[in-house]
């Protein structure tokens, strides 16, 4: 019997070990996902003391009765409001912003805002038949008419994402009167059928140029449709990747997010994708927006096929406002803030200085009531 005790209890005390081991991964992952996330740091100086004049806030607000979660930081709240709108509409940017705007949170109080049933706000409940478009652009105006009165500030920043920036175009035309300028990125613009070729044309030539016979193949059936994965699989969604998977690691690593967001995110965004109705006119890819009364910029990958660069200039080019441009980010594709920050920062600097000097002195508009910037 003393013989056996002693063979075992070895093996034993390995058991105890790895159950140990596992135990305290498990509690560190608990902590990690769960219990240290769902908040965002606070803005500190040198002394690690949070600087007096910053914002560092992840809160609760309601927006045509429903509560929705908003994402506001700035290095100094008396910079100007920056109002991010995402894209999807179901796919939310509040847990990719801790990978690429710290820097520009000395520029600007950013904003994210994660609209009814997306993200963290997918946990309240939806009143029936809400996720229209009226409905989260009226949402709109009331966050937008929030932030105007809480940072004393007349005019603000939209940025707006690929379907944001289909969503901010009907912002600004409905109520110039709140925004400095507009700024698109991703930008949506020609029809179903002009994306469609312009894409069609994109995997052509990635064909031909690295001989992928399965993707001609593909390519030569009319009935064929190639979706977003296989932009992410050639460079027309993220250029320096060919996966979602930078994405997701971003996301997994994002403060404000904790595991149950994380969980709900796909849910969600299928969800609003699916059910969101279209009950503005004009209708996305269905027609457009021919002037607006204030600056419009647009900061385009040169690689995105997603919302193809070259339909957004064409549109830029038809738009009457009182000043407008693009910047240009080389080594982008859809996401250009993800992946050029840098460069992202730099070029809203200039379109910011632009601004500035417009609302200064605005320029007294010629014959065609429009006095655009050179693109580039």
């Amino acid at each position: 019997m003393n013989e056996l005790f002693r063979v075992r209890r070895p093996r034993l005390r390995r058991f105890l070990l790895v159950a140990g081991a596992v135990a305290a991964l498990l509690a560190a992952a608990a902590w990690e996902l769960v219990l240290s996330r769902g908040r965002t740091p606070p803005i500190v100086g040198p002394d690690g003391a949070p600087l007096a004049q910053s914002v560092a806030s992840l809160e609760q607000v309601s927006l045509g009765g429903v509560p929705q979660w908003i994402l506001v930081r700035g290095r100094d709240r008396r910079k100007p409001v920056l109002l991010f709108a995402h894209g999807g509409p179901g796919m939310p940017a509040m847990h990719l912003a801790h990978a690429w705007q710290r820097p520009l949170e000395e520029d600007f109080v950013i904003v994210h805002w994660d609209r009814r049933g997306v993200g963290k706000s997918s946990r309240s409940p939806l009143p029936e038949g809400s996720l229209t478009v009226r409905r989260t652009l009226d949402d709109l105006h009331e966050l937008t008419d929030l932030l105007r009165a809480r940072f004393g500030q007349e005019r603000i920043y939209l940025l707006g994402h690929s379907w944001g920036s289909y969503l901010g175009l009907l912002e600004v035309h409905e109520r110039p009167d709140r925004y400095l300028a507009l700024i698109g990125t991703g930008q949506e613009a020609g029809t179903r059928a002009e994306i469609r070729a312009a894409r069609r044309a994109f995997f052509a030539a990635h064909a031909a140029r690295t001989h992928d016979d399965a993707l001609a193949r593909r390519l030569a059936d009319p009935a064929s449709e190639l979706g977003e994965d296989d932009l992410f699989r050639y460079g027309g969604e993220l250029y320096g990747a060919r996966s979602v998977l930078p994405l997701i690691w971003a996301g997994l690593r994002a403060p404000e997010y904790d595991l149950a967001d994380m969980l709900a995110l796909k849910r969600s965004c299928d969800r609003v994708n699916h059910e969101m109705r279209e009950d503005v006119e004009p209708k996305l890819d269905q027609g457009e927006i021919r002037q607006l009364e204030i600056p419009v910029f647009l900061l385009l990958g040169r690689h995105d096929e997603n919302t193809p660069s070259e339909l957004a200039v064409a549109y830029l080019d038809r738009l009457q406002a009182p000043l407008k441009g693009v910047e240009w980010l080389d080594r982008s594709a859809h996401l250009p803030f993800f992946e050029e920050p840098e460069r992202f920062r730099a070029a809203l600097q200039q379109v910011d200085a632009a601004v500035q000097r417009f609302w200064k002195s605005p320029p007294v508009p010629g014959p065609s009531g429009n006095e655009p910037q050179p693109t580039r």
